[in-house]
């Protein structure tokens, strides 16, 4: 059998997943087309929701349906939420009412909570079943709508949550034994809207494949699976990222995002800290005496200022991460700062030495700095010293802070601290400069 030209051509399905990004909307379609029927579905179901929506909107009416009908409840509600308004009723009308209504209800949840992550259809089983039926019931469950099956949940006639059961005590258990007899009454559950990143915590916690949903009264709602929670993990840990980098975090993949938005995003926070760094120059003009007497002084000022803005971004960066992972909590400030008061001056005292030595030699080498060269390296050493532990403590502290007046502690990212502490290491130099200097070069 001879291959045509197009599937001589067609890319194979990890080639068209790294274009993806780059290709324009008939590529795209057109790749998508050239796939085999079974790699095409897998290939599909592997597209983030944004990715799944703009494909389905290039395809003819009657091609919609077959796809959006692949896709379990939760990750319609996703796609939906990933299209203008305008284009919502495209995907719906594509469903049946029975998945039409599961999807509206997921819908009527917030975005970031259990209830909106969560999938209405699992295996559910009566406490009261044989063992042998609970078995028949759940194949029936899963040959009909169910596509998750890691665990049977025991569910009475309201539908409240009584146990669970996971298929391998299904199997083993004696036939003729009841559900409620076998089943592990202790479930560890999450309330409908409980935060996605409590409900990971939870994840990472108890190493669970799935976790049941239950509103108020107990009733269960859905689950939320183990690959839900990774996308919330990536999702997380990507805005944080962009919000320490000193941005609004995106909600779109960076080619997604428009010229204008992207700078809306960004410009925002560029301001800011232009408008901290203007503090500098105001810092650095009131020691212009000083500065016009000792030019000598300007040579350390960036390697002064960068080493307070570097160990602030390294404590800011290390808080942040430990409160995301409930490592630690708002009360806990104190023994954080202590134990970052301790590792400020260790770090501020190592570089202190090292910049005390580098004047030393140089003056040994070149006699770059006359007379006073052993107060100049007192100047510079005494000076990271106290840059370094002002920075330690500031980075620790701020998230804390944001934390507690309701900010996201990522936004003090690391170019915020850095710019604080511009400030104030200038600040800390002259005043040290002041000091040693006073009577000789001052």
């Amino acid at each position: 059998m001879v291959e045509s030209p197009q599937s001589q051509n067609a890319l194979s399905p990890d080639e068209l997943h790294e274009a993806w990004a780059v290709l324009s909307v008939d590529e795209r379609l057109e790749g998508f087309r050239l796939l085999p029927p079974a790699v095409a579905d897998d290939f599909f179901l592997g597209l983030s929701a944004r990715e799944q929506a703009e494909l389905i909107l290039t395809l003819p009416q009657g091609e919609r349906r077959t796809w959006v009908r692949l896709l379990p409840p939760d990750d319609l509600a996703d796609l939906v939420q990933a299209v203008e308004p305008e284009q919502v009723n495209a995907i719906l009308s594509q469903l049946d009412d029975a998945s039409r209504r599961e999807v509206n209800i997921l819908l009527a949840y917030a975005e970031d909570d259990a209830g909106g992550l969560m999938n209405p259809r699992f295996a559910r089983v009566r406490p009261d079943m044989s063992i042998d039926e609970a078995i028949g019931y759940l194949r029936k469950q899963a040959r009909e709508r169910v596509e998750t099956v890691y665990y049977a949940y025991v569910l009475d006639t309201e539908q409240r949550l009584q146990g669970v059961l996971s298929l391998r005590q299904l199997f083993q258990a004696a036939p003729d034994k009841r559900v409620a007899d076998v089943m592990q009454r202790d479930v560890i559950t999450v309330a409908e809207n409980t935060d996605q990143e409590a409900v990971s915590r939870t994840f990472s916690e108890h190493s669970f494949m799935a976790m049941p949903v239950v509103d108020e009264a107990q009733r269960m709602k859905g689950i939320v699976t183990v690959d839900d929670i990774v996308d919330v993990v990536q999702e997380e840990a990507t805005e944080d990222i962009q919000k320490v980098g000193g941005m609004e975090a995106l909600d779109a993949p960076y080619f997604d995002v428009g010229f204008l938005a992207m700078l809306k995003k960004r410009a925002g926070w560029l301001m800011v800290l232009f408008l901290g760094e203007m503090l500098t120059a105001t810092a650095m003009g009131y020691f212009e005496h000083e500065i016009a007497r000792a030019v000598v002084l300007s040579l350390f000022i960036p390697l002064i200022i960068s080493s307070g803005g570097n160990s602030g971004s390294q404590a800011t960066t290390l808080i942040i991460r430990a409160l995301a992972l409930s490592e630690m909590r708002l009360k806990d400030w104190w023994r954080v700062a202590r134990r970052e008061l301790g590792t400020g001056l260790a770090l501020g005292s190592v570089l202190g030495l090292v910049g005390f030595i580098r004047v030393m030699v140089w003056q040994a080498l070149f006699h770059s700095y006359g007379d006073h060269a052993v107060v100049i390296g007192l100047t510079v050493g005494v000076s990271l010293v106290g840059v370094v532990l002002f920075g330690t403590l500031s980075g620790s502290m701020l998230p804390f802070i944001l934390r507690r007046v309701g900010f996201d502690p990522a936004s003090a990212s690391a170019p915020f601290v850095a710019t604080l502490v511009d400030v104030t290491g200038l600040v800390i130099y002259f005043t040290a400069a002041s000091l040693f200097l006073r009577g000789t070069l001052l």
